[in-house]
């Protein structure tokens, strides 16, 4: 297991934590492929009931791609850098055990996606969580599904062409936090939800959760697809890169 991802047992339900604090855990090529390598082994350990994922430290559960690993991808390297990233919401998908997010911070892009795509969302008052790509050169195609599949058609619009970021009471009134509690009660809470869920009758909640999945997953090549071409397309014009540097220079100033 990589030193990216970190597993801690909490009874039989398993804490899976994005291991990179003083990077916001933004998504980088090892800890997308940590995170779906442990889901999968995970769901096949008859002593795990559940899941829960959740970033380290208290700043952000996860704040989307890693921009220095951005910074250097080629366009020829995007379909392989992105599907990277995206089989990490495939695999929870796939993931036949409760997959809870215990979102402990910023959730931004990939972050807000990972949350979006788990079977349920415990947040705190603190939490902010949207969609920024478009504000970073990059079109939000792959977010822009996830999202549909929980909020109207408008509202979409508005998070994935403006960027904006929603906060926990936003976020809650549009139905996304299942449960919203004090920042030392998400890990707990968390824990309890995936526990209550795994108690349930075994076919019933295989067939419910097949059916989400099947529901997830019929627009996800498309959208795959779609994303591809437009990152493709947004590298080749350099304007990941323009955003990225000029972030970068700020943050160094």
């Amino acid at each position: 297991m990589s030193d990216v991802v970190k597993v801690e047992m909490q009874g039989d339900i398993a804490l899976l934590i994005f291991n990179r604090p003083a990077n916001l855990n933004a998504l980088n090529t090892p800890l997308a492929r940590g995170i779906a390598e442990t889901l999968i082994a995970l769901d096949g350990d008859p002593a795990v009931k559940g899941i829960v994922l959740t970033g380290a430290g208290d700043r952000a559960f996860c704040a989307g791609a890693d921009l220095v690993e951005a910074r250097g991808v080629q366009v020829h390297e995007v379909e392989e850098w992105f599907g990277t990233v995206c089989n990490v919401y495939k695999q929870i998908l796939l993931t036949e055990k409760p997959v809870i997010a215990a979102l402990n911070g910023l959730a931004t892009g990939g972050g807000f996606q990972i949350s979006l795509v788990s079977d349920q969302r415990v947040a705190h008052p603190g939490v902010r969580v949207g969609q920024p790509e478009i504000n970073a050169g990059i079109p939000s195609v792959m977010g822009s599904y996830w999202i549909s599949l929980h909020l109207g058609w408008s509202l979409n619009q508005d998070l994935s062409m403006t960027g904006r970021m929603m906060d926990a009471d936003e976020a809650t009134r549009h139905g996304l936090f299942n449960r919203v509690v004090p920042p030392d009660q998400v890990i707990a809470t968390a824990c309890e939800l995936a526990e209550h869920l795994a108690g349930k009758y075994p076919t019933a909640w295989a067939r419910t959760k097949k059916r989400f999945r099947e529901v997830a997953l019929k627009g996800f090549e498309e959208a795959f697809r779609a994303g591809v071409l437009g990152q493709q397309a947004a590298f080749a014009n350099g304007e990941p890169q323009a955003f990225i540097d000029e972030f970068m220079a700020k943050k160094g100033g």
